[in-house]
């Protein structure tokens, strides 16, 4: 599957879990609603793995690496986001996470020494110009506290800390399909302990929506969604790779317009039109005309 089916399937699928984490967490905590999510991803997966006879023997410098990538892209993010939508609009926290895209060149730069592309920088800029202008509405009403946005901010400079660690995984040589199947258990291990320690109540939700939720969120959103993303991180980079962020707010409006009648006014029209356009200046082949 070429690379920019990989980078559509991965902002298709984010797009449309925005809605899905908002019927999870309705049936139950958020830190559960998280944990349930990655376990039930990493047991699938590694279950199919066994199945197709794929899993293979790691080392223990291998295996340290996936603790770090569970860490980083697959329980602390997370907890973080997460918090941070509890007492902060969602306009806001898309703006803050569409950082990403910066905070992967600029760790890239500053951990990797990698070098990103010269047009990333008006990309980016017109991309969160893009998703500001989205949620402009949402953002005139000024719902967030100091420590809801550094939750935000810290989540999305994690996120992309685990951006970085995922390179360094494809150059321990392991295999994406595995090496997402032990960082998601990893994770899954982190966030249980989390709850142990926090004291969380263990609730087992009965609804259908909050397992058809989960489901989605573990299998779409999570085993084939960070599969394309990670694919995409390492073909393209990561700087590329996290312009993703920037886009699936678009998706995730569509679907609210079908879902809760969102009203498309002109300046969240104007806010995609700049998502996309940014989007077409990051990844313009050389030498094409504007």
């Amino acid at each position: 599957m070429p690379v920019s089916a990989h980078y559509a399937l991965t902002v298709l699928i984010w797009g449309l879990t925005w809605t899905a984490i908002r019927l999870q967490v309705e049936s139950a905590p958020v830190d559960i609603s998280v944990f349930y999510r990655f376990l039930m991803a990493s047991v699938v997966t590694l279950a199919v793995l066994a199945l197709l006879r794929r899993l293979q023997k790691l080392s223990l410098k291998q295996h340290s690496w996936l603790v770090l990538q569970g860490l980083t892209m697959y329980s602390v993010n997370f907890l973080l986001i997460y918090r941070a939508a509890e007492s902060m609009t969602s306009g806001l926290l898309a703006v803050v996470f569409s950082l990403v895209a910066l905070f992967n060149a600029v760790n890239g730069w500053l951990w990797l020494r990698l070098k990103p592309a010269a047009r990333l920088y008006p990309a980016v800029a017109l991309g969160i110009s893009g998703v500001a202008l989205l949620f402009w509405h949402d953002l005139q009403l000024g719902n967030a506290t100091g420590a809801s946005i550094l939750f935000a901010a810290a989540g999305t400079f994690w996120f992309s800390m685990g951006n970085l660690v995922s390179i360094k995984v494809r150059l321990a040589e392991i295999p994406l399909l595995v090496a997402n199947a032990w960082g998601m258990v990893y994770g899954a291990l982190i966030l249980g302990v989390w709850c142990l320690i926090q004291g969380v109540e263990w609730v087992v939700p009965t609804t259908a929506t909050f397992w058809g939720a989960t489901v989605f969120l573990a299998v779409p959103g999570s085993i084939i969604a960070f599969y394309s993303y990670i694919t995409v991180i390492q073909i393209l980079g990561a700087d590329k790779a996290g312009y993703a962020t920037v886009l699936f707010p678009i998706v995730a409006l569509s679907v609210s317009t079908w879902l809760e009648g969102f009203e498309w006014t002109i300046t969240a029209v104007a806010g995609a039109m700049l998502a996309i356009l940014g989007n077409y200046v990051l990844f313009r082949r050389p030498g094409q005309k504007t």
